[in-house]
């Protein structure tokens, strides 16, 4: 068990919700956040959690000097690398930023570790869990699944800076041998999940009766893995796992994106026909299935993820625990519940920085 773990990124929704899962599964770790605090950060994920365990530092993973800091005054003995720019269609706006922060970020991370764990005895006990995406596979046919032996095929620029990153830490284990472990993951969703994404973005548009976009015909396929079954996964990568390794995590439940918009579209049309305050908050009165609308598809959209993870169940015991109906339901729930954290979003300074760095979506 590490004693002082940097999550960076710890602000957004999958480190948020690792951070979560950290404090409330073990009871000595300190946690020390580092997180820009860019349009899809933010605090508010973070609230409520024991101030004693978790420190929050608010600094960029490229701040070389900033990050050295953290490990020789924290005494940091673990990193979780979640801290990425990580949404294809801004990847293709933008691609430089990806650049910066994905590659460049995560090469100041590498050099800190390997200077703070100068030691045998440091690198023994030390642990580096890279976050990676399963987007670095390319894009399948209609069978197959992604392994850890896949090649890498990017098509994004997205993808193709978390496959740069993957390759400079699997680097660093075999040539400064660095206790480094990488994750490469499938679709997550849950609480947390900023707006821009694909179930919260219909969730929200469906309530306020806003039309539904769907790429092309609807028909891509992904692996999609409830959140907290995800950060499971990364602690028992953190605590177990082989050190060198690569760990696919899925949630074995393929889907079409039109499939979830339709699934999305449903529960809430239940959920509002069983609340008449939603209902009356949310007046958009005939099925939601009406809202969809096709739209012309995106440069370079891979067609097929699926997720071969019989490794880390084979290895460590992990497998996915919440079903997609239970995790949509709870999704969608979250979302109607915590209005006052969304509105937030879609009425502040995130959006005004996302307009900002990548031009006014109009």
């Amino acid at each position: 068990m590490r004693s002082n773990v940097l999550v960076t990124g710890g602000a957004g929704f999958i480190g948020a919700n690792f951070v979560r899962h950290m404090m409330e599964s073990t009871e000595e770790v300190k946690i020390i956040v580092l997180d820009s605090l860019t349009y899809a950060g933010n605090l508010d994920n973070l609230s409520g959690l024991n101030a004693a365990r978790l420190k929050f530092v608010k600094g960029d993973i490229t701040d070389a000097s900033l990050v050295e800091s953290l490990f020789e005054k924290e005494k940091i003995d673990a990193v979780v690398n979640f801290a990425a720019e990580s949404h294809v269609d801004r990847s293709i706006l933008g691609p430089a930023a990806f650049v910066e922060t994905n590659i460049m970020g995560t090469f100041v991370l590498l050099e800190a570790a390997r200077k703070a764990w100068n030691s045998p005895e440091a690198l023994e006990s030390a642990r580096f869990v890279h976050v990676s995406t399963d987007e670095v596979y390319g894009s399948l046919g209609e069978t197959g699944y992604f392994t850890e032996e896949t090649p890498y095929s990017p098509n994004s620029p997205y993808s193709a800076s978390k496959a740069s990153s993957d390759h400079l830490v699997r680097a660093y284990f075999h040539t400064y041998g660095l206790p480094v472990l990488t994750t490469n993951c499938s679709n997550n969703y849950g609480p947390y999940q900023f707006p821009e994404k694909l179930i919260p973005l219909m969730v929200l548009n469906a309530l306020e009766g806003k039309p539904l976009p769907v790429y092309g015909d609807g028909k891509n396929v992904r692996d999609w893995l409830y959140v907290t079954d995800h950060c499971k996964a990364i602690e028992a990568v953190l605590d177990r796992g082989r050190l060198g390794e690569t760990y696919n995590i899925g949630g074995r439940c393929e889907m079409q994106n039109i499939e979830i918009v339709n699934l999305v579209c449903s529960e809430v049309d239940f959920l509002v026909e069983l609340d008449e305050g939603l209902a009356l908050r949310y007046p958009y009165e005939e099925p939601r299935k009406a809202l969809i609308k096709y739209v012309t598809d995106r440069p370079g959209h891979d067609r097929r993820y699926a997720i071969d993870c019989q490794k880390i169940e084979t290895e460590l015991g992990w497998k996915p625990e919440v079903t997609f109906e239970e995790g949509m339901k709870q999704t969608i729930e979250w979302y109607v519940t915590n209005r006052s954290w969304w509105e937030a979003i879609l009425s502040g300074e995130y959006l005004k920085y996302y307009d900002e760095q990548y031009g006014n979506r109009g």
